[in-house]
């Protein structure tokens, strides 16, 4: 049975992770971001649909390509940063299905059928996904800023012309540097946020 983690762990996951807007100059390999995926890749999605696609900007001629999409409060920061992930939703994961989910042998059929939960689908679980992403990177001693501010049809054309994949949200990654933090907010209380029927 597993037990909980101890006070370091969950402070460098949760307690005291903040979201970065500035980086230091330390490379992210590209062997680390694979590490990443393959341990986030073990986060639970519906009937194992595996919807998430992760494209990773690293170069200055990709990360020019995305410039022009940013708002302009986001572009700064991601220029900067050493790695910026365009966290995306592949609307034809059911192809993947009859390998990934062999328990439905008609999970494929299922959604080619029907395009609105196909969609559903798609995004709640590469909003997931993204979600693992940000705790493994975390784990692996990675500092994250997710963020939304941006052109999502200037990215897909840019990025994903053939209409496949969708962003969904960006997340820059790398060595955190403190100084431009803003302060921590507050999160809700559990009375507020909490129901226990």
């Amino acid at each position: 049975m597993p037990t909980p983690l101890d006070t370091h762990a969950l402070a460098q996951v949760f307690l005291n992770a903040r979201t970065f807007n500035k980086f230091t100059e330390q490379a992210v390999p590209d062997a680390l971001i694979i590490k990443l995926y393959d341990l986030m890749k073990w986060g639970p999605t519906s009937m194992n649909c595996q919807p998430g696609h992760y494209l990773v900007v690293k170069s200055p001629a990709a990360k020019k390509r995305l410039q022009p999409a940013l708002m302009p409060g986001n572009q700064e920061k991601t220029m900067a940063a050493p790695a910026t992930i365009i966290v995306a939703t592949d609307m034809q994961f059911y192809q993947h299905m009859p390998t990934q989910f062999p328990a439905n042998p008609n999970a494929q059929s299922m959604f080619e059928s029907n395009a609105d939960l196909t969609e559903q689908t798609a995004l709640r679980n590469s909003t997931l996904q993204g979600g693992y992403l940000i705790l493994a990177a975390r784990m692996l001693g990675l500092d994250c800023g997710p963020m939304s501010g941006f052109d999502n049809q200037a990215v897909d054309a840019e990025f994903f012309a053939d209409g496949r994949y969708k962003s969904n949200f960006l997340l820059n990654i790398g060595y955190g540097d403190a100084s431009k933090n803003y302060p921590r907010g507050p999160r809700l209380t559990a009375e507020q946020a909490v129901e226990i029927l």
